[in-house]
């Protein structure tokens, strides 16, 4: 492997060790060098966060995570286990594997709760076709009532009548009409076949 150019490695060199240093006064609350630290690695966070997320408001939102867990841990960096930016990048890392995880599981919640909560489509043609088949059933059944028991019931139930209402329509006592009524609606039940 080519050494790099002689000017290259000692850049290179200069610039962990002021990331370093950066991150040591970062611990000390030292905002400036915070400032200064995140002016030399955010594009490197914020791509690496977009390679991974894959959605650009997300990333700028994982690169807004990935500096404040920098701004409350760097005291934790410890330089003897690896460089400045190999710390950085590694936390930029588990920081947008998080955010998809998490992403992927509120997707996951909304396609439950969309499936859980929506209307269930009906079939209005097979309703349609049950209601038909059900008042043609009842205009069979009502031809089985004498003329009187059918007229009372279908004041009552077809015209929307009142008790009192059919018995003054067809001139007779209130507790006349609600036997009508009554035996009308008991023959029809057992000419139907609805069980009790």
């Amino acid at each position: 492997m080519a050494e790099p150019p002689p000017g290259q490695a000692t850049r290179t060199t200069s610039a962990t060790a002021s990331l370093e240093d950066l991150l040591r006064r970062c611990a000390r609350g030292d905002e400036a060098a915070f400032a200064r630290l995140y002016d030399l690695t955010s594009h490197r966070t914020y791509g690496l966060a977009l390679r991974v997320v894959r959605n650009p408001a997300h990333a700028e939102e994982v690169t807004q995570e990935i500096y404040l867990e920098v701004w409350r841990t760097s005291a934790r960096f410890d330089a003897a286990r690896g460089n400045a930016l190999s710390w950085l990048l590694t936390i930029a890392h588990r920081r947008a594997v998080d955010r998809v995880r998490s992403a992927d599981a509120a997707q996951r919640r909304d396609e439950v709760f969309e499936r859980e909560t929506r209307p269930r489509d009906y079939d209005v043609t097979a309703e349609q076709a049950q209601l038909s088949i059900e008042s043609a059933r009842v205009r069979r059944a009502l031809q089985h009532l004498t003329s009187t028991q059918r007229e009372a019931v279908e004041l009552a139930y077809f015209g929307g009548y009142t008790h009192a209402e059919v018995a003054r329509l067809l001139d007779l006592p209130l507790g006349t009409a609600k036997t009508r009524i009554r035996d009308g609606l008991i023959r029809l039940r057992d000419t139907m076949g609805v069980e009790r």
